[in-house]
Formats: C-alpha cells, structure tokens, sequence
C-alpha cells in the first residue's frame, strides 16, 4: 500500500506527442510493433499541423489512448483500446527503455483490463503480439490471457470477461489485496471526477484515494466477502495499539464527533478495501503508523443495504 500507482491518463498534451514520436523513433522499441514505419513522422506532422494544447480527441478516435503513468507522474509508455463489438484489441508499449524489466507493463495490463470490462463492458479482450516478443507473451499469460491462435507471424491472445471476473474473485481470497466493489469504485470515481474537472489536478487526499482505486482488485457488489471494509462499513481500527470504533464514509457525509471517517482522510483510505484481521503500514501526518482491522461490526452488502 505505500508504494505509488502507476495508473493511465486519457488527457494527451503536445508534450505527450512528442514523447510518442521520441519513442517510435526507436528501433528496440519499435522491434515487436506493428505500427507503420512512419508512424513518428506522422506525428511529428500533426504537431505541425495542430495548434492545440490538447490532443485527447485525436487519440481516442478509434478508441481509448492513455499514457502510463507512475504515481510520480512521469509517463513511461502508452495504451491503446481499439474497442469493437465483439472484442477490444489492446496495444501496451513501455516507451521508456530503463524501465523494462521493472514489470510496469504487467501492470499497465491489469489496469487497461479493469477499464476494458468494467468501463467499456467488452465481452473479451484480445492481444496480438509478435512471436519474438518473449516479454510480453509471458505478460499476458501472467494475466490470464491464453493463445487462441499462433503463427510465425504473430500470436494471438485473448481473455475473456467471464475468465476475467473468475480470476478476480479468486484474487479477492488471497491476503493483502485491496479489495473494492463495481459500485463503490463507480461512486468513489464518479465523486472525483466531479470534483476535479476542466483540467483541476487532484489534490493529495484525491490522489491517493486514486491510486487505492487504480490497484484494487474489482468484484460484484453481491458478490464481496462479508469481511472486506466497503463504504459505509463500521470497524474496529487499531491504530498503534489505540483501537477505534469508525465508519467509512463519503465526503459530504463525514462527522467526526460520531467518528464517521471521510474517505479523503488518512485513516479512510488506509482502511478501503482491507478485510478483518488486516496489519499493515500506512503513512499519516504525524508519521508511519500500524494499522490492524480487527473487527468488521458493519457491512453494507452483507446486510443487503445496497443503497448505502
């Protein structure tokens, strides 16, 4: 939890297009891809030719364009989600070449999945990768990808939502992992959008409730074991050996005086998506502190109050 997020940003600038053309410049990274050799000229020449700040529109003509990100802010590569009907094709390129090895794009894949099924609501996601391109087939794999078809020319793998959602909810046994529900990641989501709009940037509370999000592992609402910390849930935190009694709530529904916990707050975001019996580190502004949930007195979806 105290390592930063990579996550992707849909905004593109001028500056993200030069980097793009930078990196198609280069043969290794260019090696596996099957992008048109003239593909960083083509970009040089919308920059020529384009006038503008922003270039989000340009890129998600076909589809959804991100840059990755890491929690710093600098963008190591990109995504592309060619979305069609049936299925949506995923293109990850680390652009950065001192950051291959570091398995960002295992991570960037994690991340473009959760938009793929969850935002986008594609029924399979499928991934077309050189035969050489040894990296990036085990990438896949890791990710539940299998091979569907396989030629000298290139490989073809997919992974589909049911697989997808399965995995997902093997995850959500295994110690550690934040675990977040589809409608509080929508409400959560929703809230900052809302409030960080028309180019504002996130705030340090609204960045890292962002990255707690951006690596939680999503399951169904009906689904989520009685034992995960939702929103709205009532706990009992022991926080260096002092325990209290606090209910996670949004935003506008904090109150200290009966320890409703903003979602914003320190002790909120520690406590998200982390399940009874839970020890872990987490920084507040008085320093690092141990945390410790040690007992769940109130969840929302076990008690059927999904309206909460």
């Amino acid at each position: 939890m105290l390592s930063p997020a990579l996550y992707l940003r849909s905004d593109i600038s001028r500056a993200d297009v030069c980097l793009l053309a930078q990196w198609l410049q280069q043969e290794d990274v260019c090696r596996y891809l099957s992008e048109s050799q003239n593909v960083s000229a083509s970009l040089t020449g919308v920059l020529d030719r384009v006038h503008l700040p922003s270039f989000t529109h340009l890129f998600s003509q076909d589809g959804r364009f991100f840059m990755i990100c890491t929690g710093a802010g600098q963008a190591v590569g990109y995504v592309r989600l060619l979305v069609g009907p049936a299925e949506t094709e995923i293109v990850i390129v680390i652009g950065e070449q001192q950051n291959w090895g570091r398995k960002l794009g295992s991570q960037a894949i994690r991340e473009s999945l959760k938009i793929a099924f969850y935002d986008l609501r594609s029924p399979k996601v499928v991934a077309k990768i050189h035969a050489g391109n040894t990296r990036s087939l085990r990438a896949f794999a890791r990710a539940g990808f299998i091979v569907e078809a396989d030629a000298p020319s290139g490989v073809r793998m997919a992974l589909t939502l049911e697989v997808y959602l399965a995995r997902q909810q093997e995850m959500a046994g295994q110690p550690g992992e934040i675990i977040l529900t589809d409608l509080d990641k929508t409400r959560l989501t929703a809230w900052i959008d809302r409030h960080f709009q028309n180019g504002v940037e996130l705030n340090w509370p609204a960045l890292n409730l962002d990255d707690e999000i951006s690596k939680a592992v999503v399951i169904d609402s009906h689904k989520v074991p009685d034992d995960i910390v939702t929103m709205n849930s009532k706990a009992v935190v022991k926080i260096n050996s002092t325990p209290l009694t606090v209910r996670l709530a949004f935003p506008e529904d904090a109150d200290w005086s009966r320890r409703h916990v903003s979602i914003l707050s320190p002790v909120g975001t520690a406590i998200l998506g982390t399940r009874e019996g839970d020890r872990f580190a987490w920084r507040l502004p008085s320093g690092r502190a141990e945390f410790r949930i040690e007992r769940l007195l109130y969840q929302p979806e076990a008690a059927g109050d999904f309206h909460l």
